[in-house]
């Protein structure tokens, strides 16, 4: 087996990562080219890049890990992930787009008109960030020790070390450029493969694998009450959780106006859906050419040289390779930004100037993700995604319905739901993750703290309405006037000062 063509795959995706990102110096020149690429990103243009981000590790190696693991029940996964963009797009996309911010502690502080909201906010979009850039760390070292034979360590530390460069360098502006290509960089690297595969899978059928078993296509079918219960969860997380995440929230602020963000939510829901019919292709290719459960994460990189030995399956291994390493690097780009431009306004704008504040808080948002990724023990990429989910719907989700479609909101309701929902989904996080649980395993404890979106979605939800509704005397005299900015199209003739 040859790591040629691995090697040959992450360094041409590096270098044309860095190339475009260092591009990027000749036309980022202002805090608004760095933040939201001052709000000038087309339609097209823009699903692509947000495509990029979104199809992270979890996506292109996790889901059909899972697939093959626990069968058709993990299509939830790709399916949530897909229709959180309908939610996104109905409830939320054109508005916050209209509020004029530039990050989502920004729309909390100007609708609420409290700093204290702001800098919750601030803690949670940093712990969402990095919570979510774990796993492609992880995914990152998982992916060169299967194609190259490397150590762990190396694909975090590369991936870590191009995203400090190629953010530093052009942010927002340059990164756009740079996620939009690997987006198609992604699906080709899925496709051309998947189709090979399947080609000789079909002519291997007469002598060759054996069909899938039939319980592991019928969704739930074993699962019973615990099964219906997480994939309940599972649902309402991925659904919700979509409009919280800061890096797909924050490429809406880089649309023109609220019109252009409203197609391209469509743009990218057509996208995703292109995309994800090709995890379970692969899901079903190893569970008929018997590819170890054990080894689910690192599948899409092991299964064609499995079914193809020989120059045929290293060629087609370095191009999914490739796929993998660009999954990386676009989605850790899309979190750097978003966590440093928080960082940037809240913390290190107030002792630096503009443009190196931003370059000091990226390199904080990238390191000390990066330091618990080489420390902590290995965990399921999809699974770490699935409680970054959980906790921004549990979050963001309410804060942003709420502040978008009803005005008795309040500051002190905004905290409490934001605590509640955070305190909840948090635990649940730290429990999995320091118990090493699946979240579908045989207690009811691992089942309901493994998949919290059930459960504390609703408690911050209510919590923001009661308390709301309690200190409704406190609320903002500026709301009516703040939601008719945000509901009413750019074409209205409107002070929106």
């Amino acid at each position: 087996m040859t790591q040629v063509p691995g090697l040959v795959a992450v360094v041409l995706v590096s270098l044309a990562t860095l190339a475009i990102g260092t591009w990027g110096l000749r036309v980022s020149r202002t805090t608004s080219d760095f933040f939201v690429a001052s709000r000038t990103v087309r339609p097209g243009l823009n699903a692509s890049a947000i495509g990029g981000e979104y199809l992270s590790a979890a996506s292109f190696l996790g889901v059909a890990g899972l697939l093959l693991t626990f069968g058709a029940d993990m299509l939830w996964y790709p399916i949530g992930w897909t229709a959180g963009y309908l939610v996104l797009l109905v409830l939320v996309a054109a508005p916050l787009r209209r509020s004029g911010a530039y990050t989502l502690p920004d729309f909390a502080e100007a609708r609420l008109d409290s700093r204290r909201v702001r800098h919750v906010c601030s803690v949670l979009v940093v712990a969402i960030g990095w919570l979510y850039l774990l796993p492609q760390f992880e995914g990152a070292g998982l992916t060169l020790a299967a194609a190259l034979d490397a150590p762990r360590w190396v694909g975090p530390v590369v991936v870590g070390l191009v995203v400090l460069v190629s953010v530093g360098s052009g942010g927002m502006r340059s990164i756009t450029f740079v996620q939009a290509f690997q987006y198609w960089l992604k699906l080709t690297a899925l496709l051309v493969p998947a189709a090979v595969l399947l080609v000789v899978w079909a002519g291997d059928r007469v002598s060759g694998p054996s069909a899938t078993a039939a319980d592991w296509s019928v969704p739930l079918a074993d699962g019973g009450a615990q099964g219906l219960y997480t994939t309940y969860s599972l649902v309402l997380a991925t659904f919700l959780g979509t409009m919280g995440l800061p890096h797909v929230v924050v490429r809406f602020y880089t649309n023109p106006d609220g019109r252009a963000a409203r197609r391209t939510t469509l743009a990218v829901l057509a996208l995703l859906g292109v995309f994800y019919l090709l995890p379970p292709v692969y899901a079903a290719l190893g569970r008929a050419y018997g590819a170890e459960p054990t080894a689910s994460d690192s599948l899409v990189l092991e299964l064609p040289r499995l079914v193809v030995p020989g120059l045929l399956g290293d060629v087609l291994t370095g191009m999914v390779t490739a796929g993998a390493f660009a999954a990386f690097l676009s989605t850790s780009s899309g979190l750097a930004i978003a966590v440093s431009g928080v960082l940037t306004q809240d913390v290190t704008s107030k002792r630096l100037p503009d443009l190196t504040a931003f370059r000091v808080a990226t390199a904080v948002a990238v390191v000390v993700p990066l330091t618990a990724a080489l420390l902590l023990p290995d965990f399921g990429v999809a699974r770490a995604v699935g409680l970054a989910f959980a906790v921004a719907a549990s979050t963001f989700c309410p804060l942003l319905v709420l502040g978008i479609w009803w005005r008795g909101l309040t500051a002190a309701g905004a905290v409490a739901g934001l605590l509640v929902g955070g305190a909840g989904s948090v635990a649940a996080v730290g429990w999995t993750l320091a118990d090493g649980s699946s979240g579908w395993g045989d207690g009811w404890v691992d089942v309901v703290v493994g998949q919290p979106a059930a459960w504390s979605v609703p408690l911050a939800l209510a919590a923001m309405v009661l308390v709301s509704l309690a200190t409704a005397a406190s609320a903002p005299a500026h709301a009516l006037r703040f939601m008719v900015r945000l509901h009413t199209p750019e074409t209205v003739d409107l002070d929106r000062s």
